[in-house]
């Protein structure tokens, strides 16, 4: 086998530098995640502040809106802006349990992507973006 170029060795780093690819790209995938909820929570904050925002401009201004329209936006705005910190932190959760999962799938060589957690924060983001649209619109 002397024309042969061929190591022992020569196959066994390429594994391990793939599985090492996988692994830091499931650890980027999981902190893309954990921002996207970190945002979500944040921006559920912002929300439920507004209200809070909206009854001080009106205060000050002097508007002519009733009592219970403001205690109607601000407890829409609170329920909207309390949702969208819990999906925050559901979106953390889910998003460390597909990461361990994966972690475990691409040591075993058995991973296969999985949609769930793009489908469940696709899903609740445009629910409560049309219903802040609503909300919004009602409040005109």
């Amino acid at each position: 086998m002397r024309g042969s170029n061929f190591m022992p060795n020569e196959l066994e780093r390429p594994n391990k530098t793939t599985n090492a690819r996988d692994h830091f790209a499931n650890e980027r995938t999981f902190l893309a995640w954990t921002r996207t909820s970190l945002g979500v929570m944040a921006f559920g904050f912002v929300v439920e502040k507004f209200s809070l925002f909206i009854k001080e401009i009106s205060t000050l201004l002097g508007s002519p809106h009733s009592h219970h329209t403001h205690a109607f936006f601000q407890g829409a705005s609170s329920i909207f802006g309390i949702t969208l910190v819990a999906i925050g932190a559901l979106i953390c959760l889910l998003a460390f349990l597909q990461y361990r999962a994966a972690e475990k799938e691409i040591e075993n060589g058995t991973y296969k992507p999985s949609i769930k957690l793009n489908i469940f924060l696709t899903s609740s983001l445009l629910s409560i973006g049309i219903l802040l649209a609503a909300y919004l619109i009602i409040s005109i």
